[in-house]
């Protein structure tokens, strides 16, 4: 994890955002972000509404890296979560390694 992404998280560590704040942040489409919340490929505080949706720092990263993935590589949705699944893990692994 980057300085910043530790800036973030701490910064946004007990803060939730709305799709509104989340799409803000990101410079994501709210159709882009509903599209990923409803197919399991992005997370969400479980509410039955859109409005009611809430995104933690995790998500919002995610968000931006599957959006980069999508656009730099014309990847496929699935593809991009795929690829940022396996970024993660090797991410957890370095750094249970180095403890």
């Amino acid at each position: 994890m980057t300085p910043a992404q530790q800036v973030l998280d701490a910064t946004l560590q007990d803060a939730w955002l709305t799709l509104d704040e989340l799409c803000r942040m990101a410079n994501l489409h709210p159709d882009w972000v509903h599209a990923r919340v409803t197919s399991g490929l992005l997370l969400t505080l479980s509410v039955d509404t859109t409005e009611g949706w809430r995104f933690d720092a995790q998500a919002l990263r995610r968000a931006c890296r599957l959006a980069a993935l999508e656009r730099d590589f014309d990847a496929l949705p699935e593809l991009a979560a795929l690829v940022a699944d396996l970024e993660e893990e090797v991410a957890r692994l370095r750094q249970q390694h180095s403890v």
